[in-house]
């Protein structure tokens, strides 16, 4: 069973940005795979690193498609997008010095951000658009 699971609930209503969602839920639980497999942490790190630039890419055309409809909570939800990259960035380093306790960090830190970003700022992104 995957770590991360689409729900409806996550949609936003626009087809791109819900198929990029479910690309980075994939990536996420392919992440958490691959820790599960004990893979080197090099091949880890390096997905991390593949995951973060996935996600630098997705919040970008994300923030152009908020700007682009004058989305009043534009600021907001980008800074909340802003904090997740930093995060991602802090659980890197965590990693690439204790892979076991960095490990954790990644599954508990990555799974909560997702859902309560999901629930908060892209639940409010959908009523918008």
């Amino acid at each position: 069973m995957a770590f991360l699971e689409w729900s409806p609930d996550f949609s936003v209503g626009v087809a791109a940005v819900d198929y990029e969602h479910r690309n980075m839920i994939e990536m996420i639980n392919c992440l958490y795979e691959q820790m599960d497999k004990r893979n080197d942490a090099n091949t880890i790190a390096n997905f991390l690193g593949e995951i973060h630039a996935g996600i630098a890419a997705h919040f970008a055309f994300e923030e152009n498609l908020m700007k682009n409809a004058a989305y009043r909570e534009y600021e907001d939800h980008k800074e909340d997008h802003e904090e997740l990259l930093d995060r991602i960035r802090e659980l890197m380093d965590c990693y690439a010095d204790d892979p076991v306790a960095g490990g954790n960090r990644l599954r508990q830190e990555l799974a909560d951000w997702f859902g309560q970003h999901f629930s908060t700022f892209d639940a409010r992104l959908h009523q918008a658009l």
